[in-house]
Order: structure tokens, then sequence, then C-alpha cells
């Protein structure tokens, strides 16, 4: 509960504490265009990254693998994109942090464990490692 009232109470007091500072620095109308062009530069990058996402995501399920990384790293790039959206700079910030490849990389390796997978029942021994066999009739013309 403590966190959910930080999170809706707290940060946007920050963000307007910090836009007055900003605003009383630069001027009310360039911290405005300011907080419009950070939105703006970053819905560009958000579109670039997550189309590079899909384009993992469905190469990895046309090769038969579970994308699960993939579609953890679209899901950082879809917070990246509503951290962007919401007008402050502290939001920015951490939007644009969210962008950054290897940070995301990192944030997901620290979150889960990537275990492989075990297909054989308890208590069995492998005894012999499976290949994969695909039959068919070869035919060559020239």
């Amino acid at each position: 509960m403590p966190l959910l009232i930080l999170l809706f109470v707290g940060l946007p007091l920050t963000e307007i504490y910090f836009l007055i500072q900003v605003g009383s620095e630069i001027g009310a109308l360039p911290t405005i265009l300011l907080s419009i062009l950070t939105a703006v530069i970053g819905a560009w990058l958000v579109r670039y990254q997550g189309f590079g996402v899909l384009m993992r995501v469905r190469e990895l399920l046309d090769r038969g693998e579970v994308p699960a990384i993939e579609l953890m790293d679209g899901a950082l790039i879809l917070a990246a994109g509503l951290f962007l959206i919401l007008p402050g700079f502290l939001t920015d910030s951490l939007g644009f942090l969210l962008l950054i490849p290897p940070l995301r990389r990192r944030l997901i390796e620290r979150y889960i464990r990537i275990q492989p997978v075990n297909t054989q029942a308890p208590g069995e021994v492998r005894t012999e490692t499976r290949v994969r066999v695909i039959e068919g009739e070869f035919r060559r013309d020239d």
C-alpha cells in the first residue's frame, strides 16, 4: 500500500516540483516545449525499438523457440513509452533509461533466472542424446 501511495501521490508531486524549478529557470514556454520534445523523441525511439523486438520475436517463433526474453524486453519498451508520454522530467529520465538495451537486458536478467527445460521424467536416467532425423527423398535436376 505505501508503494501505491508513493507512486500515485509522490511521483506527481515530485514531477510538479521539477517542472516549477525548470520553468522558473528557463521560462514556462521553453519548459512546455522541452516536455513535448522529449515525448516526441521518446515516441520515435519506442517505435523504432519496438519494431526491432517484434522482428526478433517473429524470428524466434519461426524457429520454434519461445521468445520469453524478447517479450519482457517489449514490455519494458512499453513501460518506457508510458513514462515518456507522461509530462515531467523524472518520468522522462526513467523512460530514456529503459530505452538503453544493455540496461534493459540487465534488468531482465536481474529479476529472472533462465533455466534449461528438463524434458525427462523424475528418476529417469538419460542414456542417449536425442537426434532429430528428417527423412525425405532427394533428386538433382541439372
